[in-house]
């Protein structure tokens, strides 16, 4: 009887980690739902027009598709530097706001200004290494940040000598991937050689 509760708690435990991916996934898939649900509902709630609310939805994704091509084609758009020089003017509003887009800017690709490097860096103690971000560098000093699993958007920020950094193949992608995995998916044999 005993064995019997352990085998099934244990089946238990496997099936309900196999459906946290499922569950995470539908969460988001409902949270976007019911934002853009809460959206048409106010759009609609002025107009009372299912027409007007319709053409709303649809110039603003022809506004954002315009200006996700003028960022990819010329890196910038005259509607978010309008935007920018506005909130330039509002004290706190305007570091919250830059701070945002440059992290934001990091982990897009049509920025090539800001390092997208990843690195492995000694911690909590020497021997032990943890991948990190490059946000930055200035000479022989860079600017890390340390993610920390299973979610890559919480962690730490450092400034590392260059001596004590190992350069990583992985790109942010595949890094994020394995910080949110838990290590499971990593396939850089090679480079845990490096690291020994």
């Amino acid at each position: 009887m005993k064995d019997l509760v352990k085998k099934l708690l244990n089946y238990f435990l496997i099936g309900a980690l196999a459906v946290i991916p499922i569950v995470v996934i539908l969460q988001i898939m409902i949270f976007v739902k019911d934002r853009v649900s809460d959206l048409f509902h106010l759009v609609y709630g002025y107009a009372d027009s299912y027409l007007y609310t319709s053409l709303v939805f649809v110039i603003s994704f022809i506004i954002l598709v315009y200006i996700g091509h003028k960022l990819v084609q010329e890196g910038r758009s005259w509607v978010i530097g309008a935007f920018d020089h506005v909130i330039d003017r509002i004290p706190l509003l305007n570091t919250v706001y830059r701070v945002l887009k440059k992290v934001i800017n990091m982990f897009s690709s049509h920025d090539r200004t800001i390092a997208k490097e990843v690195v492995y860096i000694e911690y909590p103690k020497e021997g032990l290494w943890v991948p990190a971000y490059v946000t930055n560098r200035l000479d022989d000093k860079y600017v890390l940040f340390v993610p920390t699993s299973p979610n890559p958007t919480s962690g730490f920020t450092v400034i590392v000598d260059k001596s004590k950094i190992i350069k990583s193949d992985m790109n942010i992608e595949e890094a994020s991937s394995f910080i949110i995995s838990v290590g499971v998916d990593y396939n850089k044999a090679a480079e845990m050689k490096k690291l020994a």
